[in-house]
């Protein structure tokens, strides 16, 4: 827990691909938070001046956090498919399709590059997010004295955590935003909610952090009692002016509707109801192909002024997360 002590307030800012910024975590940071830097859309190149830029504005801990899947499983028929089902959208805006789909956002497992630019850096924490690193990356990490997350969304992940020497668990609640942490995303989902699954996972035995809709020091309160050892909040800072929001996505947040889909990338994901989720998302291409497509939308709608194919990941408290600085969320949210 001694990390955990080391924090003025026991509020974790979400590392949100995208969204959250390296101002943004030196801002929870200096608040007494801890912030993360989201590491996962990035390049070994991209996450050195990320994790450069969080050290230079705090001396406070900090972490990054990146994605682990399980690299796509290519099926060019139903790439193709997937491609047809949104060429009518993209005629809508005078545009055409890409020809085919690439793996936008590589995995840290197998990624060589990422563990040097790691291990280099040395971060406090870093948080892993749909899996688990390979054993010789998690061994080099735990080695350069980086401690280490992973997000759960059911006890067996929450085990699997524990046997692969993790520190801490997330625990994802079905109403968090953003992507699922799922490990297996085809695999059963018991869709429990942050509390619920924070009593699920205490006897594992590590530090469990308590995530999804946690919007106000009440929310933040109940967490703690449920056995959580901090909170983790996204949503409560997408409207910060140090987030990397845009503002369709910033004034869309009051609409508050939100809803699981695997249309815009190819994994189950929280976001605002728009156009893109409102997309029969059963014959979407695997994660991230069908994120390579999703944002080629986005683009396009976008060149013609419209915004309903934005990823807009929030999750279900969006409806009232405050326009306000980070600092002031932190002091407002921690319990």
């Amino acid at each position: 827990m001694i990390m955990f002590d080391q924090l003025t307030h026991r509020v974790v800012q979400a590392p949100m691909a995208g969204t959250s910024t390296p101002e943004l975590a030196v801002a929870v940071c200096n608040a007494g938070g801890l912030g993360f830097v989201a590491l996962g859309a990035l390049d070994a190149q991209g996450a050195g001046r990320a994790i450069r830029a969080v050290r230079q504005g705090t001396g406070r801990t900090f972490g990054v956090n990146l994605f682990c899947h399980v690299p796509a499983r290519r099926d060019a028929r139903r790439e193709a498919g997937w491609i047809d089902a949104l060429r009518p959208v993209f005629h809508r805006f005078g545009a055409e399709p890409p020809d085919g789909l690439s793996e936008i956002y590589p995995s840290f497992r197998g990624n060589d590059d990422m563990l040097s630019v790691l291990l280099a850096e040395r971060p406090d924490i870093v948080g892993c997010h749909f899996g688990l690193p390979a054993p010789d990356q998690i061994a080099a990490l735990k080695a350069a004295g980086c401690k280490l997350w992973a997000t759960a969304t059911s006890v067996a992940e929450g085990r699997a955590i524990r046997q692969a020497g993790f520190d801490v668990i997330v625990a994802q609640g079905w109403e968090a935003g953003g992507h699922r942490g799922i490990f297996d995303p085809d695999g059963p989902d018991g869709r429990l909610d942050h509390a619920a699954l924070v009593r699920a996972l205490l006897p594992v035995g590590l530090p469990v952090v308590a995530a999804g809709a946690i919007m106000d020091r009440a929310a933040a309160r109940a967490a703690m009692d449920a056995g959580a050892a901090a909170v983790q909040c996204g949503t409560a800072f997408l409207r910060a002016p140090e987030a990397a929001t845009s503002a369709p996505h910033r004034a869309a947040l009051s609409g508050g509707q939100t809803v699981m889909t695997r249309a815009i990338s190819g994994r189950p994901a929280r976001c605002l109801v728009n156009d893109f989720s409102g997309i029969d998302d059963a014959a979407a291409a695997d994660y991230p192909l069908a994120y390579d497509i999703g944002k080629a939308l986005n683009a396009a709608a976008l060149a013609r002024g419209h915004t309903g194919y934005g990823a807009f990941w929030a999750g279900t408290g969006a409806a009232v997360s405050v326009a306000r600085p980070a600092a002031e969320t932190v002091a407002a949210i921690s319990p």
